[in-house]
């Protein structure tokens, strides 16, 4: 849909995320992302917590797979994503009660820096019909940037250093 509001929230999950697979094969990653906003009262110079609210999220394909075995329970995270009323019935089969929530279809998500820690590891799943790895160059094409100094019949002469200036491509 084009116009969707994009958002983005800074919270903690409240479950670990849950992985399922739609009948075609599709991962997608539910949870939900709890939020309390914090004010300064003017009256006691002191802080407060806002009402807390929470956000139902679900992330799909290779960034659900990753949140999955990334994140849990806890963890402070940053998403953005783009809002999605869903409307349901309540009582299955009786249409007076319909309701409808907003949820939030996560386009990108992190591990907050500002509390904790992270360590990065880039993923190299096989796409299907490529026979190489996202993001990793083929066997055949070597890697320029493997280890300082290396080179490969494609890479351009080294500098000082071992480095060269001229990109790999």
């Amino acid at each position: 849909m084009a116009n969707e509001p994009t958002i983005t929230i800074t919270g903690n999950l409240t479950h670990d995320p849950e992985l399922r697979f739609t009948t075609s094969g599709l991962p997608v990653a539910s949870f939900t992302i709890a939020s309390t906003p914090r004010y300064r009262d003017s009256a006691t110079g002191e802080w407060k917590d806002g009402d807390t609210w929470f956000v139902r999220c679900s992330a799909w394909r290779d960034l659900g797979q990753n949140i999955a075995e990334s994140l849990s329970r806890g963890s402070a995270v940053v998403a953005t994503g783009r809002l999605r009323p869903r409307t349901y019935e309540a009582t299955p089969g009786d249409p007076t009660t319909k309701r409808t929530v907003v949820e939030l279809t996560v386009d990108d998500i992190g591990p907050s820096l500002r509390r904790a820690t992270a360590k990065v590891v880039k993923t190299s799943r096989e796409r299907p019909n490529e026979g190489t790895s996202f993001g990793a160059p083929s066997p055949s094409q070597g890697d320029p940037w493997a280890t300082a100094g290396s080179t490969s019949p494609s890479a351009p002469a080294s500098t000082a250093g071992g480095f060269s200036d001229d990109p790999p491509f």
